[in-house]
């Protein structure tokens, strides 16, 4: 309707409608969609997302890889993907930026296909629909190539048969001599012990850095490949630097020993790449006050970029309190963009690693704001006990409102460049 003025457009368009041919009375009903099978419908969705942990000698308490393996475990699979669950990944999808690297979670439709296979009674299918086999890659290949630099946990740790999950926190030398800019990095589990290694979080000390906490540098869970950063961007390791492990050990009803390690691939050396990764722990409210038996207690924290910046990461950290963490920009202007929203769960500590084309885009000035929320009272099933007053500690009896920032710095030129590309790159997409 391109020249109509804007008034006679809805006249026009109601003009048309009234003069459209009706449907004659006797056309025939579409036939509906044939019911989800698992052999054609449900078995590629489980091989893409679920299977990695979900099979034999992994860390799931089942294995997904069959019909017959699956069908006993329909109505939980129906429960866990609709509650969005499972497969972990935490972030509220109706909020902010929704392209992630390493995104194992199911789009709306795959849960609906899974949730119609098991209300029409989870039915096989036709075995020649079946897809292949998925096959696994080798648990002791480094993806990221042949590391420079390997540290290890100092010593063994035993996980026994039968016992509650634990976490843990080691400090290991790395046993470097001279500063090195880091390309790519990588964490693996000791051989044999993929099953127990829950996940496991590395972080990066310096030797003239206080923090014990220190920057993360890398974080594991079962099907996670190593980080390889943008060419032209690395992270510096000074000599001397030390490497923290935070690990969380499940028992899987066989007594496994495991030493975690860390594989680091470096730039030739003398070189300086032109971004440098920074990894902080942005400032947070380490003076937590969460009443007992109070839920939705919030707190808040803030972080200011002094230049321009590409935001890569985000990864939130709270304790068995821990209810939701949302992350949003204030601009210079005032103007105020929501980024991600994360429904928290202590069991699965995740950093999500925004896709290239949409990590955020930070204008010197800009303040990063981060909301926590904690839920204290009896309706959290992982409060180990909502009768007492928490507040900021480093067990896991108490809590944390932390969170971390992965990003680098550029020149003006430089940010203003992306801006226009990435502009360009949106009115594209609005075209097609």
């Amino acid at each position: 309707m391109t020249g109509l003025p804007s008034r006679l457009v809805a006249p026009f368009a109601l003009a048309l409608a009234l003069c459209a041919p009706s449907a004659p009375a006797f056309a025939q009903a579409q036939p509906a969609a044939a019911a989800p099978t698992f052999t054609h419908d449900v078995a590629p969705i489980l091989q893409r997302s679920c299977q990695t942990c979900h099979r034999p000698g992994s860390i799931a308490p089942m294995s997904l890889l069959t019909y017959e393996e699956a069908r006993p475990w329909a109505r939980s699979i129906r429960n866990r993907v609709s509650q969005r669950q499972m497969p972990p990944w935490h972030v509220d999808r109706t909020i902010g930026i929704r392209k992630f690297k390493d995104d194992p979670s199911l789009t709306d439709a795959e849960v609906e296909t899974i949730v119609k296979w098991v209300d029409g009674g989870a039915p096989r299918g036709n075995p020649a629909d079946m897809p292949k086999p998925r096959v696994f890659e080798d648990t002791e290949k480094w993806h990221i190539g042949k590391p420079d630099l390997i540290v290890a946990l100092p010593a063994e740790n035993t996980i026994e048969a039968q016992s509650a999950d634990w976490w843990a926190d080691f400090v290991s030398d790395s046993g470097l001599t001279e500063d090195r800019y880091i390309k790519a990095v990588e964490a693996k589990p000791g051989p044999g012990a993929s099953r127990v290694v829950h996940h496991a979080v590395m972080y990066l000390v310096d030797p003239d850095n206080n923090n014990p906490m220190g920057g993360v540098l890398n974080e594991y869970a079962v099907g996670k490949n190593g980080d390889v950063y943008p060419e032209g961007a690395g992270r510096l390791m000074k000599a001397g630097s030390k490497v923290r492990f935070n690990m969380h050990y499940h028992a899987v009803g066989e007594t496994i020993k495991d030493r975690t390690s860390i594989g680091i691939v470096f730039y030739p050396k003398g070189y300086v790449p032109k971004h440098q990764m920074q990894t902080v722990l942005a400032p947070n409210q380490d003076d937590l006050d969460i009443p007992a038996g109070a839920d939705n207690v919030r707190s808040d924290a803030y972080f200011k970029m002094d230049r321009p910046a590409r935001l890569t990461a985000f990864m939130p950290h709270m304790h068995n309190r821990g209810k939701r963490q949302c992350l949003e920009a204030i601009y210079p202007n005032m103007v105020v963009e929501q980024f991600n929203c994360v429904n928290y769960d202590f069991q699965w500590q995740i950093v999500y690693n925004y896709a290239d084309d949409v990590a955020p885009l930070l204008p010197a000035g800009t303040i990063i704001h981060v909301t926590s929320w904690h839920d204290n009272s009896t309706a959290n099933r992982n409060n180990p006990d909502p009768r007492n007053w928490v507040g900021f500690g480093n067990r896991t009896t108490d809590d944390m409102a932390r969170h971390w920032l992965t990003f680098y710095y550029m020149s003006d030129e430089e940010f203003q460049a992306e801006v226009r590309e990435r502009a360009t790159l949106k009115r594209g997409t609005a075209n097609q």
